[in-house]
Formats: C-alpha cells, sequence, structure tokens
C-alpha cells in the first residue's frame, strides 16, 4: 500500500511539473507573438542591409525612370536584379521592359514635323545612335532654322561625338536666339567634353570679360 501511495505522490508531481511546462511553453509563445514583426516597406522586409542597399539603388534608378531618362534607368535597374530581395528584382524587371519599349522607336512612326524630327532625334541621342539622331535632328533644323531647342540639342550632339569647333558654334546660335540656354548649358552634363575649353568658358561667362549681352 505504501508503494502504492508512494507511486501517487509521484503521479501528482509529475502532472505538476507538466502543467508547468506546459505554462511555460505558453508563456513563451505569448512572447514570441509579441515580437514586433522585421521593418518593411511596401511588402519589402528591410531588416537586411544588402535589402536596403538594393532599395537604395531601386529608387535611385526609379528617379531617372521618371526624368524619362531611360537608357540609364534601364542600367541601375538591372543592378537591382543582382540583390537578394525577390520582390524588388521582379519591380525592376517590370521597369526594365516598360523603358525597353519607351526606347524603342516605333515602327509605325513617320515624323514629318520639326517637333517631332526633334523628338525623335533625342531619342536617339539618349541610346547613343548618334547618326540617326544627327539626321533627325538636320531634318528638324531644316524645318524650323530658328528654334532653338533644337540646335541646342545640336550642340550637344556634337559634344557629345567630339566635334568641338560644331559644338561651339551651335550653341553660341542658340544663345542667340535665346539667352537662357546659356543657363541651362552651364549645368548640362552633356558639354562635359568642352569644360576644359578656353571658348566654353567665355560664351558660359562673358560677364567675366566684359562682353556680357
Amino acid at each position: 500500500m505504501r508503494t502504492m501511495t508512494k507511486a501517487k505522490k509521484s503521479t501528482s508531481g509529475s502532472s505538476s511539473h507538466s502543467k508547468s511546462s506546459s505554462r511555460a511553453a505558453t508563456n513563451q509563445q505569448k512572447r514570441k507573438n509579441l515580437t514586433p514583426p522585421p521593418p518593411q516597406r511596401g511588402g519589402v522586409e528591410l531588416h537586411d542591409p544588402l535589402v536596403q542597399a538594393q532599395l537604395k539603388l531601386y529608387d535611385e534608378a526609379l528617379a531617372l525612370f521618371h526624368q524619362q531618362k531611360f537608357q540609364r534607368a534601364k542600367q541601375e535597374l538591372e543592378k537591382v536584379l543582382e540583390g537578394p530581395s525577390k520582390e524588388l528584382a521582379d519591380r525592376a524587371r517590370m521597369h526594365i521592359r516598360i523603358a525597353e519599349q519607351r526606347m524603342k522607336p516605333s515602327q509605325e512612326q513617320n515624323p514629318r514635323t520639326a517637333e517631332e524630327h526633334y523628338q525623335r532625334g533625342v531619342t536617339m541621342m539618349n541610346l547613343g545612335r548618334w547618326d540617326e539622331a544627327r539626321e533627325s535632328l538636320d531634318r528638324a533644323r531644316k524645318s524650323s532654322p530658328k528654334s532653338d531647342h533644337i540646335i541646342y540639342a545640336l550642340a550637344a550632339l556634337d559634344c557629345l561625338t567630339g566635334e568641338a569647333d560644331s559644338a561651339l558654334a551651335n550653341l553660341k546660335i542658340a544663345i542667340e536666339l535665346r539667352p537662357a540656354n546659356r543657363y541651362h548649358a552651364r549645368n548640362d552634363e552633356d558639354f562635359a567634353f568642352l569644360q576644359e575649353d578656353p571658348r566654353f568658358t567665355e560664351l558660359l561667362y562673358p560677364e567675366k570679360d566684359g562682353t556680357a549681352g
């Protein structure tokens, strides 16, 4: 009988221990459920520094995309594909496809007006297709020889293709037609080739030698 009594006590103690373990497990689970989720943005978890860097690239690429700088945007979006977040990679692929469509000249497009030739010329410049850009811009200038923005674009194209003399001549005409082009050119990266040319400095900063106006 004593043995049976001891056995009952042991069973009771074991049951009590089991209940305590169960309560502890439940409390632990509750605490686990109260743990705040990792920070997210648009469904993308940001706890990983590599994901944060990937998101930064994506934001920069998107800014270029919205500025319609599709070639540069595509290059940055392709870097996003190398990051760890599948969500960001999927978004980047979608924008790459759109950028490629926007850069691709329509087969049905048949520019007729000066403005249409100008728009096509700028598109070709952004793609680095210099010969096609020049052909379109020359046609635009022929149709509208006094349009300063067309001549300015030709000056930028001349600069991008290393034709300094022609670039300076065209830029001078564009400034004469519209003086504000002088200030645009000061901050236009397309004219980086001419930055060290003293003629370029004289043209953009005439106040230095008293020839402004």
